[in-house]
């Protein structure tokens, strides 16, 4: 193992900075030492990490390793004419991002931001807010190159129980080398958004329901700390990728440009308390207030659109020490009461909350521990140290297994396992499959420990 690829132990947290543990962490460049640090990790096995925006603990491995994938960070080769690419694990989507748009091509999912490397995006299986129309990340995955347990490099095709184990497996199939993307062509690097209010979460659902089909992307931020007749109250965002004739003449030269804006970093801790409920209840005010009744055909940078919290470095720091806690859940279509009810309990609660967003899901996907169903997912941010938030997010978490859905693994860092099965019907095949792969456990997490996979 060379002096780059040495073990160095240190504190390993996920986003949301809640449950830190200790690792080895080490950082493999090629093949070669990405199979050495398997084959030596230990009684502890250890798990594959990207860039660290799980939320939770499922990059986490304590007293074990943890390997950082960022390494295998090489764009192996484009194909401009059919709209794919083969590149290293380790890749950002910024930096597909940087490439591919001047290409006239896009990822084919993101998240909220695009600091998530290709292979926790496949680990992860992570939606965006095209789902109702383009499915989860792993849709567009062709194939992969996986290092299993054994010290096998396996390439793994679609439709294999291997890739759906894969896919939404959060690392624990193996450690992903490579993947084969297929991208989304576009004629510019703006947006063409339409914004509007919504009054209460009933209209809300109905806005939705009834014109989601019309555009490609849309997400609603909604304000949990409204209550009454305004409880659900929301500002929808729906938007497309601009053609080229959207935009001013002069600007039609820069129409691929890849702009990215920056802003001062959060500082290393904010006092604790600053996101009260009256603070909280302030921002959303004003933000519900600020935007339009109704506004279509506005030109937004696409960082702008996808990624606005990207410009603010470490703004997961603004909760202070204590950390947050991200909670999504996902109820089918039929469940809208089980929605209704949870929404009035955490504004009942005065949960303060800030970054709540509302989306609706398409069709299911492969995965075997994918997170998305057809139906609508809530996803909030909470200051961890609330009183009594474990409680409350526990009664949350039955509704949600009761109603026939599930919360999402890669924002968890809660969940109690004897709901697991309930919400991923799949979880038994997946098991069965890990110990055929995996029997000896090399591949194992904190979360992985919490939640028995």
């Amino acid at each position: 193992m060379s002096a780059s690829t040495a073990p160095v132990t240190t504190t390993v947290t996920g986003w949301g900075r809640t449950a830190p543990t200790a690792a080895r962490l080490i950082r493999p460049r090629t093949y070669e030492e990405a199979a050495a640090a398997v084959r030596e990790c230990g009684a502890r096995g250890g798990i594959p990490r990207g860039l660290g925006r799980a939320y939770g603990d499922a990059a986490q491995n304590a007293g074990g390793a943890v390997f950082d994938m960022t390494g295998l960070d090489r764009i192996h080769a484009i194909d401009a004419d059919d709209g794919t690419v083969l590149c290293g694990a380790g890749v950002s989507l910024h930096r597909l991002m940087e490439v591919l748009l001047p290409l006239g091509w896009f990822v084919p999912v993101t998240p909220g931001t695009r600091q998530v490397t290709v292979g926790g995006a496949i680990g992860a299986d992570i939606h965006g807010k095209n789902h109702h129309v383009s499915g989860s990340f792993s849709r567009h995955v062709l194939s992969f190159e996986l290092l299993t347990a054994d010290g096998e490099i396996r390439t793994v095709g679609r439709g294999t129980p291997l890739f759906e184990a894969t896919a939404g497996g959060m690392g624990l199939t193996g450690v992903i080398l490579t993947a084969t993307l297929r991208l989304l062509p576009v004629e510019t690097s703006l947006m063409s958004v339409d914004t509007e209010r919504a009054s209460d979460l009933d209209d809300l659902m109905a806005r939705l329901a009834g014109t989601d089909h019309r555009y490609r992307y849309s997400v609603a931020w909604i304000d949990l700390l409204a209550r009454g007749a305004a409880t659900g109250r929301a500002v929808l965002t729906r938007g497309d990728h601009a053609p080229l004739d959207a935009l001013p003449a002069r600007a039609r030269a820069r129409a691929l440009e890849f702009r990215t804006p920056r802003f001062p970093a959060a500082p290393a801790f904010l006092p604790e308390g600053l996101l009260s409920r009256t603070t909280v209840g302030l921002f959303n005010e004003l933000w519900y207030r600020k935007a339009p009744r109704a506004r279509t055909g506005e030109l937004q940078r696409i960082s702008s659109f996808f990624h606005p919290l990207d410009g603010v470095p470490h703004w997961n720091r603004v909760y202070g020490r204590g950390g947050f806690v991200q909670y999504q859940f996902v109820v089918g279509h039929g469940r809208e009461d089980t929605l209704r009810r949870i929404v009035r309990r955490i504004a009942d609660r005065r949960c303060p909350s800030f970054l709540a967003v509302l989306k609706r899901f398409g069709e299911a996907d492969p995965g075997w521990l994918s997170f998305p169903l057809p139906g609508w997912t809530l996803a909030l941010d909470i200051p961890a140290g609330l009183p009594g938030l474990g409680a409350f997010l526990d009664g949350l978490d039955e509704e949600v297994a009761t109603a026939g859905g599930r919360v999402y693994l890669a924002k968890d860092s809660r969940l109690r396992p004897e709901l697991l099965a309930a919400m991923y019907p799949r979880l038994d095949d997946f098991r069965a499959l890990r110990a055929r792969v995996d029997p000896r456990g090399v591949f194992v997490s904190d979360l992985s420990r919490r939640l028995a996979l």
